[in-house]
């Protein structure tokens, strides 16, 4: 039954306006987005086909088109929906960590790493540059591809944070595993960039390794001093 035939204040749409958002499962969520199903199929039914084929909203946010349209009912128009929904999210909390903000929260912090890096397929090395004040200056994406002691360039870094007038450095970088314990060359990649940071009388303040579910900060488990 399509979900127009439901009664009324059942329907996914209904219930978010009667109760808001947050009330809603995963799958309702979804239905809102797509909107319409199709013949013997309504929107909610490819919310749940959607979930239970990607294991959650996360993975589904970051599949490829291709992966996507496998799913009966979903074209390019239903994939091109979920990611409007799926970039509109990562620019809210870009707004929250926005320029000239003090990093004194952070749960904030983690939440924007994650958003922005939790779900990428490959690895990405970044830079929070912030100012004297430790306010943000911007957030840079440096390398993408896979990431160890040869293919991160202290120089360049160095080269950025000046270029930025940046006084204080957060580097992050995700692994695609979903696990976010560090690794050797990952302390590695710490220390010297610590040391061609100092050069330049610049404050790495920490590294985060973004997984799945969390994010391993350095410098909370004593490993930049």
């Amino acid at each position: 039954m399509a979900i127009k035939d439901w009664p009324q204040g059942e329907g996914p749409r209904d219930k978010l306006l009667a109760h808001g958002a947050g009330q809603l499962s995963d799958a309702e969520l979804l239905a809102v987005l797509i909107r319409n199903g199709t013949s013997g199929q309504n929107a909610l039914t490819t919310g749940r086909l959607l979930l239970n084929h990607f294991g959650g909203l996360r993975h589904l946010m970051s599949a490829a088109e291709r992966q996507v349209c496998k799913i009966p009912g979903v074209g390019p128009v239903k994939y091109a929906q979920l990611q409007a929904a799926a970039e509109i999210s990562k620019r809210i909390s870009r707004e929250n960590l926005q320029r000239g903000q003090i990093l004194t929260n952070p749960d904030l912090t983690r939440d924007y790493l994650m958003r922005q890096l939790a779900d990428r397929s490959y690895e990405v090395f970044a830079l929070l540059l912030l100012d004297s004040q430790h306010r943000v200056i911007q957030f840079v994406e440096l390398f993408r591809g896979t990431i160890d002691s040869a293919s991160v360039y202290p120089r360049e870094v160095v080269s950025l944070v000046l270029e930025k007038r940046a006084a204080a450095v957060i580097i992050c970088h995700n692994h695609p595993s979903g696990v976010a314990e560090p690794s050797q060359a990952d302390r590695r990649i710490t220390e010297r960039l610590k040391n061609a940071l100092a050069t330049i009388d610049v404050s790495l303040l920490d590294h985060m390794v973004v997984g799945d579910q969390e994010i391993v900060s350095f410098a909370e488990r004593g490993w930049i001093i």
